[in-house]
């Protein structure tokens, strides 16, 4: 690489580092007031894919979104029909680049949930069974999905429409989780299955009967 070539590489380096550290939706910044709430020291990376009806959507403080990441409420902007906390995020949270929460009716993430890269989360599906009429235009029934605190949710993990994650719960990544899932406890797989949950007095338990002990201060 030629000296030409060495400065023009450093300058769209430094170029693109100012574009990411000026673009953050931060509290304060125009981006930011347009949320429903937006808590201090949370920010939000640059470039977004899709922000969407941000009203309805409140995130709470220290969260860490990363870039290209969707979050949406309702079926397009301006939706007449827009629940007021359509998609509730917790504080001190972090959600990886390219994560899409797509909330129609309610989507609640609770604090300290850490999530991968790719991770999907709706609380609605499409039908499918009116022949005659596209997949696309069968719009589902809304189910709330709860991810409780303190989860940890791999790379990407799908969580389906009516899903209830428990508090401290890993997902393996990967895995397609619905219906409910306990407290404490590693699922894993399509659709996930408990792999793995904590028996008081005895340790983390898997499904051979292997334990692993709680660690100290666990």
């Amino acid at each position: 690489m030629n000296r030409r070539e060495r400065w023009v590489n450093r300058a769209v380096h430094a170029a693109w580092a100012w574009l990411d550290r000026a673009g953050e939706i931060v509290p304060g910044t125009r981006a930011g007031d347009a949320f429903g709430s937006l808590g201090e020291r949370s920010c939000i990376g640059f470039p977004a894919a899709t922000l969407m009806n941000v009203g309805s959507i409140h995130i709470g403080s220290s969260t860490l979104i990363g870039r290209q990441v969707t979050l949406s409420v309702g079926y397009g902007p301006g939706d007449p029909e827009l629940p007021e906390r359509g998609l509730v995020i917790g504080d001190r949270c972090v959600l990886g680049a390219r994560t899409s929460l797509t909330a129609h009716s309610s989507i609640v993430v609770g604090d300290d949930v850490w999530c991968g890269q790719d991770v999907f989360v709706s609380d609605a599906s499409h039908g499918y069974q009116q022949l005659g009429t596209p997949i696309g235009r069968q719009l589902g029934d809304h189910d709330p999905v709860v991810i409780g605190s303190g989860s940890w949710i791999g790379h990407g993990a799908i969580v389906l429409p009516g899903a209830r994650i428990g508090r401290n719960v890993v997902v393996a990544a990967g895995s397609v989780v619905r219906g409910e899932v306990e407290d404490h406890a590693v699922v894993a797989g399509a659709p996930a299955r408990v792999v793995r949950r904590f028996e008081p007095g005895v340790g983390w338990v898997g499904t051979r009967g292997d334990v692993r002990p709680l660690l100290v201060g666990g």
